[in-house]
């Protein structure tokens, strides 16, 4: 499926994508269900290290049982996209554009979310054909930036990550963000009402 029509079709009910690093594969397991009881339809499971592939494999078959896509983050080498590929991930996410990992990831068919933080990294990713951009890091980028960004490139789908919990969310979504992406906020139940009211204006 293209980049594009994947992220737009599971962020657009609840735009929010939950992100679970450095946890075990029994706790990650138990933040992926807590994330879908909460109504999030996508899972990103950080595979900065191989250490972390237990986690992803876990998550992918509890996933596979209730019907849910979850992805690999911190993709940025093709050796770690054809493991992830292998492993059957639905889509993969990377902290910056890396253009072989993009270019190869349109070409398995693999969506893939860029990470931006320039203009010049937004109008290359425009190049590559993708439009769903996460921008990182979110919180040091501030939301005046995708206000500003939005202006030149209004086609683009930017995904706020970084720093995101319950206090802004809304302020990102507000600033023309289709999406925010959030793990400790997912993994406090004493956040989850402030988060629900964050993304439900």
């Amino acid at each position: 499926m293209d980049s594009a029509e994947f992220f737009e079709q599971r962020l657009t009910g609840s735009p929010v994508l939950g992100i679970f690093r450095g946890s075990g594969p029994a706790e990650t397991v138990e933040a992926c269900e807590r994330a879908w009881d909460f109504g999030v339809e996508l899972v990103e499971i950080p595979v900065q290290s191989p250490d972390a592939m237990p986690s992803l494999r876990a998550a992918l078959e509890v996933a596979r049982a209730r019907g849910k896509a979850v992805g690999a983050g911190t993709v940025t080498m093709l050796s770690q996209l054809a493991e992830v590929h292998e492993l059957g991930a639905a889509f993969t996410v990377a902290p910056g554009l890396h253009p072989e990992v993009a270019e190869e990831s349109r070409r398995i068919g693999l969506p893939h979310l860029p990470g931006v933080a320039t203009s010049t990294e937004i109008a290359s990713a425009l190049a590559r054909g993708y439009t769903w951009l996460k921008a990182f890091p979110a919180a040091q980028l501030g939301s005046e930036w995708i206000t500003a960004q939005l202006a030149p490139f209004p086609t683009v789908r930017f995904v706020a990550t970084g720093g995101i919990g319950a206090a802004n969310a809304a302020e990102f979504l507000a600033a023309g963000c289709r999406g925010v992406a959030v793990g400790s906020a997912l993994s406090d139940p004493a956040s989850l009402p402030a988060l629900r009211a964050a993304v439900s204006t």
